[in-house]
């Protein structure tokens, strides 16, 4: 008890606010203070402490709307990504649609195409015999059926493989079943009446076939 009384002697006192200060002049000036501005240097003091608080409380708070916006932007970033990526699909399954349809529209002529080079000679086909117009003609005639062949190749289309081949009912359609002495085992595809065609593992139209019984 002495010891603090001895201490207090040691300080100066505010007479206006009560503070106790080690030096004189600064009590002083916090009296000043106090009468000019009729408030008490305590209750500055208080406050000020208060501010401290209230502005640690609102760091950690922008700590965690930081934060939040943070995830949230992520996620919505993440979002976005996987939009994208389902987009893209959907647009690449619309072109491959429209593609086949066009595709669909090209078989028949092609077919044609085909009906029709059974029709020519073969020593005209290899421009031999025949006049020289016939012969210009039928290598314009094979150049175009080329062109549309290499069409299809470019856009990834496939003739199915049928001549010699074990019927697929998969990728064929067997439109008659004869005897064939060249081909003894049975379901051997001997004749292809009709091509068919796939694209990757999709069948586009199925090959029109005749098979050994």
């Amino acid at each position: 008890m002495e010891e603090e009384i001895k201490n207090n002697q040691d300080l100066h006192q505010c007479r206006e606010c009560s503070l106790h200060y080690k030096d004189k002049n600064t009590a002083e000036k916090c009296q000043a203070w106090c009468k000019e501005h009729k408030t008490c240097n305590a209750k500055i003091t208080n406050r000020s402490e208060e501010n401290k608080k209230y502005d640690s409380n609102s760091q950690s708070e922008l700590e965690k709307k930081c934060e939040e916006y943070l995830n949230n932007w992520k996620r919505s970033a993440a979002d976005f990504i996987n939009y994208k990526k389902d987009e893209m699909e959907r647009i690449g399954f619309l072109v491959k649609y429209a593609n086949e349809e066009i595709i669909l529209k090209v078989l028949p002529i092609l077919d044609s195409f085909y009906l029709a080079e059974k029709q020519l000679p073969e020593n005209l086909k290899k421009g031999s015999e025949g006049s020289p117009q016939a012969i210009e003609w039928t290598k314009g005639f094979l150049q175009i059926r080329n062109q549309i062949k290499e069409f299809l190749k470019k856009e990834g289309i496939e003739e199915i493989k049928t001549v010699g081949e074990n019927f697929d009912p998969e990728t064929m359609e067997a439109i008659d079943e004869i005897t064939n002495s060249q081909f003894s085992i049975s379901n051997t595809v001997v004749e292809e009446l009709q091509k068919g065609y796939k694209m990757e593992d999709k069948v586009l139209r199925p090959a029109k076939v005749k098979i050994s019984k």
